[in-house]
């Protein structure tokens, strides 16, 4: 059994357990967000790894990805806050490592003064087409004994527990 499958048992067992002393316990959906978080925790290491060579993290190549696919190449830090599900705190983070890497330049907007916008450049450009095709196997691999309509069924799910994710935060009054 790998690493992943045992925390796997080690959960179902633990839910169980939770179960029978917790009433009421959604033990389907614990298990499911459960599931979620550990592949979702499991891929961003895998990833983080790839790219610790490079000196870059997983939010720093999806910001360098996100500016490679933006409309002219360009996009402000405003922008990429809400894609990349980063605060601006650590988008100037990402903008400094992706400026110091030579993969990105920033400057003010030629239509707004006051807007910062960040462009890829060419070594940008470079990195991301010799970096993306080195990932593609293992990205084939997760998800190699799914059929195509179990990919896009699973697709059509985490697309809708994400919009019911945004509701519940939308209307959350907690602190």
């Amino acid at each position: 059994m790998t690493r992943l499958q045992e925390a796997i048992a080690h959960l179902d067992a633990g839910i169980a357990r939770a179960s029978e002393t917790v009433p009421g316990l959604p033990v389907r959906e614990v298990v499911l967000l459960r599931l979620l978080l550990m592949t979702g925790s499991s891929v961003l290491e895998e990833i983080e790894r790839n790219l610790k060579p490079y000196g870059m993290s997983d939010s720093d190549f999806r910001t360098l990805m996100m500016i490679y696919s933006a409309p002219n190449g360009r996009a402000s830090p405003g922008e990429l806050c809400n894609a990349a599900q980063q605060g601006a705190t650590n988008m100037t983070r990402i903008a400094n490592v992706l400026v110091k890497l030579g993969f990105v330049t920033r400057a003010a907007s030629v239509e707004d003064r006051r807007r910062v916008e960040l462009s890829i450049t060419p070594a940008g450009k470079r990195f991301a087409r010799k970096l993306l095709p080195s990932l593609f196997p293992r990205v084939h691999g997760a998800f190699a004994s799914l059929s195509a309509a179990e990919k896009k069924t699973l697709d059509h799910l985490l697309r809708r527990v994400a919009t019911n994710i945004d509701h519940l935060t939308a209307t959350d009054s907690r602190p």
